[in-house]
């Protein structure tokens, strides 16, 4: 960790990225992965996995690319942008299935919540396609996965009700700035 700082992320340490699986080939991947990964334990959605974007992704069949990407950017989400998207699978569930959907633009990385993209997208599929409830479509084996990734199954409980992000905001958020306090206990490099 020599010469590493807090505020670097991997491209200012100038460092050569080595992917640390075939999922996680580029050095914004991680990244990407913290803005599709909990919503792809449900495995309703295409997340790029079966593609060539990794976790940069929301695509299904029945989605209509223009509309979703339109929608998703009239709500500025700070840091990050939408373009439509459609793209056959090479491997998995959806192996020579065409996916559409949108595809992810981190544009800031400092301004960006990566965690709310997934929630604003279910938020903006229901408004679009209420007839295709991600928790209905997923086993209950995928919604207990997807809980354990969100540490409870209270956010999903109360993000059901109506499909709308300010439901849970406040409890996503709630011990945020108690953790930052906290952490910097446990900081080994400043």
């Amino acid at each position: 960790m020599e010469g590493w700082h807090r505020w670097m992320r991997f491209d200012d340490t100038g460092l050569i990225w080595v992917p640390t699986s075939p999922n996680v080939p580029y050095m914004e991947t991680p990244e990407y992965l913290v803005a599709t990964g909990v919503l792809g334990e449900l495995i309703v959605f295409g997340i790029g996995i079966t593609y060539t974007l990794p976790f940069q992704t929301f695509a299904a069949e029945w989605i209509d690319a223009d509309s979703l990407a339109q929608h998703m950017n009239k709500l500025h989400l700070p840091g990050v942008i939408f373009r439509p998207i459609s793209y056959k699978c090479m491997y998995g569930d959806w192996k020579d299935k065409i996916l559409n959907g949108v595809q992810i633009h981190i544009t800031d990385f400092k301004k960006v919540n990566l965690l709310e993209i997934q929630f604003y997208f279910m938020q903006v599929h229901h408004q679009l396609y209420s007839d295709k409830d991600p928790f209905s479509l997923a086993g209950k084996s995928r919604l207990n996965m997807f809980d354990k990734v969100m540490g409870s199954n209270k956010i999903r409980e109360k993000f059901t009700e109506n499909f709308l992000v300010k439901d849970i905001k406040p409890y996503l958020d709630k011990d945020l700035e108690w953790f930052k306090k906290l952490a910097v206990r446990f900081y080994l490099y400043n």
